[in-house]
């Protein structure tokens, strides 16, 4: 009797409803456009399409685009595509069997990249939710699970024997392709660079100047000189010059060789960034790397196991008493408090490295937080947190709106919103947390000054949030308009 009355109580799951009308292109789609593993060479299939939203845009961008849905699309071949998106849909499958054989068959129909996306968060678990297998079910009859990032990982990893990609909260990128893999995961630690400038123009180089930009840009971007056949102006430049380095040495005659070597530098400390954190995976052997990363590799160590000892080190000293601590507070960069450092996410490429490997055993394991503005370094404990303010670039003070916490002994995580808060916290003096190159460190400076000299920054617990921010502008008789400080009549 009781078994039957539970059994009454559990609604038929509506596993249509939980499919979202979108307004623009979802998360894992524009994920992967903006890393160019979805462009005009690519096909798209979207498995699980709800009601087409990712399909219409991708196609409105000239892509190839098709997909299918047991509900809103149940008579669309299901075809091989070169990138299959498999959004949302793992965590609105109640059936474990089901679920699985869902994630088995949208890999079956990729040849490069699958997509994978499921909830990880749940920010308001209210009571008329019930409980329902692995997950709950919603007030609309729709099934959820909400997963652990590391959990949705190691579902993904287990049923398919691949080694995932995490690219955000809730998102993974899983290749077909090992070497294709590794070069994603390499690109994304490698930091900006802008060519040097022509200083002194010499007659040799102005006389070659069209023929020396791609071997210009290719040092650029790597950092090194190119081997043959990785420079498609080659031939050309060959005829001119016999090899590579006498046609480096001509624009060296015209440019700043310091700038050059520290672009090769900075290259260096990339490649170990993205080596020390390949020990959260599996490291990858040296011919499962793409040939380019291969070349960087030998150019910059030598061998790939010096490469691999050096970055190892590095990753290792982090577990040092005191290091991390040390070294926020060495950093030329960022905001330094006593017991934490913050640092504009435009910043992390140019702070030391053993901080890049610190960040990216967060990032890279777990994911950043969605359109994180700051990151926060405790420097007592070991965690790591993201912070988003949303209008940072163009609010004098912007208030925090969603913070997300990661214990790096454990990977817990914890997420926090402010967005209904009555009295969030709130950002002064903006130009600490970024470079002097970001495009309005003065004008973030400017207003520093002007509100210094008015003492409105004096007492810094007290104009921590907004409240206590307005009370201390109100007391001062003072407005911020335009970026600047207006006195107002009372």
């Amino acid at each position: 009797m009781v078994e039957s009355n539970y059994l009454a109580t559990v609604p038929e799951i509506e596993r249509h409803r939980a499919a979202i009308y979108r307004v623009e292109i979802s998360r894992p789609v524009r994920s992967a456009i903006e890393s160019a593993i979805l462009n005009n060479d690519t096909t798209f299939f979207d498995y699980g399409c709800g009601h087409g939203g990712d399909i219409d845009r991708v196609a409105n961008l000239g892509y190839t685009s098709n997909g299918w849905d047991p509900y809103y699309r149940p008579d669309a071949e299901r075809h091989a595509a070169d990138v299959v998106n498999l959004g949302y849909v793992l965590n609105v499958i109640e059936d474990l069997e089901e679920r699985r054989q869902a994630l088995i068959q949208a890999w079956e129909l990729t040849r490069k990249v699958l997509l994978v996306s499921a909830q990880v968060l749940i920010n308001d678990r209210s009571s008329n939710q019930m409980a329902y297998g692995d997950g709950i079910v919603t007030s609309r009859n729709t099934f959820q699970k909400y997963y652990d990032q590391e959990e949705l990982k190691k579902y993904i990893d287990e049923v398919l024997n691949v080694d995932a990609v995490p690219v955000a909260l809730g998102i993974y990128f899983v290749f077909r392709d090992e070497q294709e893999r590794e070069s994603f995961k390499a690109l994304r630690f490698r930091s900006r660079a802008t060519t040097p400038r022509v200083r002194i123009p010499s007659k040799r180089f102005e006389d070659y100047q069209e023929q020396l930009a791609p071997l210009m840009a290719f040092v650029t971007e790597r950092g090194r000189l190119p081997v043959k056949g990785e420079l498609a102006e080659e031939a050309q430049l060959l005829i001119e010059f016999g090899n590579f380095r006498r046609a480096y040495n001509v624009i060296l005659q015209a440019t700043d060789e310091a700038e050059w070597d520290a672009i090769a530098y900075r290259r260096s400390l990339d490649i170990l960034v993205y080596l020390a954190l390949t020990q959260f995976s599996q490291r990858p052997s040296f011919n499962k790397l793409a040939p380019a990363l291969r070349h960087d590799i030998k150019a910059f160590f030598g061998s790939y196991q010096e490469a691999c000892e050096v970055a190892d080190n590095k990753l290792f000293s982090l577990g040092k008493p005191g290091v991390i601590a040390k070294t926020c507070k060495q950093s030329k960069i960022g905001k330094r408090l006593p017991a934490a450092l913050y640092v504009h996410v435009s910043a992390i490429e140019e702070l030391d490295p053993l901080l890049r490997i610190y960040e990216g055993c967060a990032s890279r394991t777990i994911g950043r937080l969605e359109d994180a503005t700051l990151v926060k370094f405790c420097t007592d404990k070991p965690k790591i947190s993201y912070l988003f303010y949303p209008d940072f670039d163009t609010n004098p003070h912007p208030t925090l709106h969603t913070s997300m916490q990661i214990d790096l002994q454990d990977l817990k995580v914890f997420y926090r919103d402010y967005d209904r808060a009555a009295n969030p916290p709130i950002l002064h003096r903006k130009e600490t947390f970024v470079c002097e190159s970001y495009p309005l460190y003065e004008q973030f400076a400017t207003l520093t000054r002007q509100e210094e000299e008015l003492g409105l920054l004096k007492n810094s617990r007290e104009i921590g949030t907004k409240d206590g921010w307005y009370q201390r502008l109100e007391e001062c008789r003072v407005e911020i308009r335009d970026n600047c400080v207006v006195f107002v009549d009372v």
